[in-house]
């Protein structure tokens, strides 16, 4: 058994789902964070669990050839990123790894047998985050405004982050010095005092115009006109600001009310041929030039011709749906969030897609409905939560049995554990990883599966 603060040599075989170095020690797994595979390392253990430890590098005896310098002054302190110490050519080579090794813990077969392509990367995997979520907090006289260090209560002062649309970061920068010069009363964690709790910036990457919101904690805001007009300056592309009212002691960053301050409630992006008009809360992909990519990996394995009726099962706003609509001869999408369908009707209205329509509810609730109403898609796509499919939805696929079945994800585990059920009636074509997030550990896949004969 290990103890605590014991050290020892180790050699990284790979890399954990969370970006982590893994090794083992006399049997046991060890996790080593900022670690990388094919490096030989002295730790020294900070955690033990029954099945495995954590363990802190003491010194890297032989680095790997894909280690690099990370850009960030925060880096190690932050932990948004988890993989900039690693080259972009090792980080898709891992990511794909990721996938592989989730399939051979759950489902060996597919694993060795399957075409698991390398993994769609960017040409530049660096500030492409097209919105900003930055707490605010003060100290002394002065307001700061980032993220909070990995596992602890201290903020974190982000002037430029390397993940974020460079923009994002100028107007965040900006609205904090002016909120310190107006002296506006900044929250406290501890006390729940002050206004001020979150300066959330969004820009439209198509159309380069952005949307600042003002997360406090009532609805008066002191120097009010003076504090919109000095914003008005920092940037010409804003052209909405807006305050969401979030009363709660809590993590969420949204609470349920929002005002209009100044311009106009949404802004406007295009993904592809389509095009969104975005609210504060409406949730839209943080990578627009990957989704697109992502979005036609979804549509190349979904195969249409015209002729398939298709059903786009956890389908949020119903952007998956849009995007296969004009080859399908009809799509049916639903979710359990009402605002989410409102949303999606929208969208296919404001696209003229009268052969797409969105219901609020579950989607095995509906798929058993339209099944005993004769109606039977060819094709169903699912882009579910990370915890994956809920094995109630899994049952009603296996007995309405589409021809094909394409499946995206942002968890290669639940999505391995879910093909245990799934690959019982259905063949694995292929998996093809895509990096949505650049320098993190989190990747996305698009699986293509079809009913076996």
């Amino acid at each position: 058994m290990m103890e605590i603060g014991q050290k020892f040599p180790l050699t990284i075989k790979r890399l954990g789902i969370n970006g982590e170095g893994v090794g083992f020690y006399k049997r046991n797994v060890v996790f080593v964070k900022g670690a990388l595979p094919g490096e030989e390392v002295t730790v020294k253990v900070s955690k033990v669990q029954r099945n495995f430890a954590e363990a802190d590098i003491l010194n890297v005896r032989k680095a790997s050839k894909d280690r690099q310098e990370p850009s960030c002054p925060v880096y190690n302190e932050c932990g948004g990123c988890q993989l900039q110490h690693l080259t972009y050519d090792g980080q898709l080579r891992e990511k794909r790894d990721m996938v592989v090794q989730s399939l051979e813990k759950y489902v060996k077969s597919i694993a060795d047998t399957t075409d698991i392509r390398p993994t769609i990367g960017m040409d530049n995997p660096w500030h492409y985050r097209n919105k900003s979520s930055f707490q605010v907090r003060k100290e002394g006289k002065r307001v700061y405004a980032g993220l909070y260090a990995e596992g602890t209560n201290k903020l974190l002062n982000i002037n430029d982050c390397a993940v974020q649309h460079p923009l994002t970061s100028k107007i965040t920068v900006a609205t904090r010095k002016i909120l310190q010069k107006l002296n506006i009363s900044i929250f406290d964690g501890k006390t729940l005092d002050g206004l001020v709790r979150t300066i959330v910036v969004r820009t439209a990457i198509q159309s380069g115009e952005t949307q600042v919101c003002l997360v406090t904690t009532r609805k008066d805001i002191p120097h009010k006109e003076e504090l919109i007009e000095r914003m008005l300056k920092i940037d010409p592309s804003i052209v909405s600001i807006t305050q969401n009212i979030n009363r709660e002691k809590t993590s969420l960053i949204f609470g349920d009310e929002t005002i209009m301050l100044y311009g106009k409630e949404t802004i406007h992006e295009k993904l592809g041929e389509l095009a969104f008009d975005l609210s504060s809360r409406t949730f839209f992909q943080l990578n627009p030039e990957q989704t697109v990519h992502l979005y036609d990996e979804i549509k190349k394995a979904a195969e249409l011709t015209g002729k398939e009726k298709v059903v786009d099962a956890y389908c949020g706003v119903g952007t998956i749906g849009l995007w296969l609509a004009p080859k399908a001869k009809e799509v049916r999408g639903m979710d359990v969030v009402p605002e989410s369908i409102e949303d999606a009707k929208k969208n296919a209205r404001n696209h003229k897609l009268k052969h797409a329509r969105y219901y609020t509810g579950t989607a095995e609730e509906w798929l058993a409905k339209w099944k005993r109403e004769g109606f039977i898609p060819d094709v169903v796509t699912v882009d579910p939560p990370r915890t994956g499919l809920a094995p109630s939805f899994i049952k009603t696929v296996m007995k309405i049995k589409p021809k094909r079945f394409v499946y995206t994800s942002c968890n290669p585990s639940t999505f391995a554990k879910d093909l245990q059920e799934l690959t019982k009636l259905y063949h694995v074509d292929y998996i093809q990883p895509v990096d949505m997030f650049p320098q993190t550990a989190r990747v996305e896949i698009v699986a293509k599966l079809t009913l076996k004969k």
